[in-house]
C-alpha cells in the first residue's frame, strides 16, 4: 500500500466525493480520526454509505435517509466489514468528516486530519479484516504525513459524537501499528 503525490492510496477503490475542499496553506496533516458508519443504521453491505459521501443518496429509499436530506459529508477512507478499502477524498484535500471539533486546543480538525470510517456501529464488534486494513493504512499514512495522534470522533467532538464507540479495540489498533 502506498500514497501517491496526489494523496491517493493505490490499494483503495476511488469514488470521488464533491464534499471536500483545499486544506489551508501550510497546514500539516497531524491527526487520524476514526469513525464508524452504517446506512441504514445497524445494516451493513449496502451502497448507502457510498451514495451519502458522493451526494447520490435516494432519500426516499429508507425512512432514516430522510433525516440526511441536505447533509454534505465525506471522509477520506471507508473500510468495509470485508476489509475492502474505499477512498473518497485525496489526503491532500480536506474531507468534511469531523464537523465542529477540536484537538489539543486546535479547532477545525478537518483542516489537519484524515478521516477513516469503519463500516460498523458503536455497540457491535468490528471485523478482523477491518483492523488489519486499518493498521496497514495507519502505518502508511504515518510514514507519509507527520501524524502525531490517532483518535476517535468522540475525542474531538465529545458533546455530539460517540464513534467509533465502546466496541472499538484501541489496544489492538495501537499494538498492531506500534503506536
Amino acid at each position: 500500500m502506498i500514497v501517491d503525490s496526489s494523496g491517493r492510496v493505490d490499494a483503495a477503490r476511488y469514488l470521488a466525493s464533491g464534499n471536500c475542499d483545499e486544506r489551508p496553506p501550510g497546514v500539516a496533516i497531524t491527526l487520524l480520526v476514526i469513525h464508524n458508519i452504517s446506512l441504514p443504521p445497524g445494516e451493513f453491505g449496502g451502497d448507502g454509505i457510498e451514495r451519502l459521501f458522493t451526494n447520490a443518496l435516494d432519500y426516499a429509499a429508507h425512512p432514516y435517509y430522510r433525516t440526511l436530506s441536505g447533509v454534505r459529508v465525506s471522509t477520506h477512507f471507508l473500510i468495509r466489514r470485508s476489509g475492502e478499502l474505499l477512498q473518497f477524498v485525496p489526503c491532500t484535500e480536506r474531507a468534511w468528516h469531523a464537523g465542529v471539533s477540536a484537538w489539543h486546543g486546535r479547532s477545525a480538525c478537518n483542516d489537519f486530519s484524515i478521516g477513516i470510517e469503519l463500516e460498523g456501529a458503536d455497540n457491535l464488534p468490528f471485523a478482523d479484516a477491518q483492523y488489519r486494513v486499518l493498521a496497514e493504512l495507519a502505518r502508511v499514512l504515518r510514514s507519509t504525513y507527520p501524524i502525531a495522534d490517532i483518535v476517535g470522533h468522540s475525542d474531538i467532538a465529545p458533546e455530539r459524537k460517540t464513534d467509533p464507540g465502546p466496541s472499538f479495540d484501541w489496544i489492538r489498533l495501537r499494538s498492531s501499528i506500534e503506536y
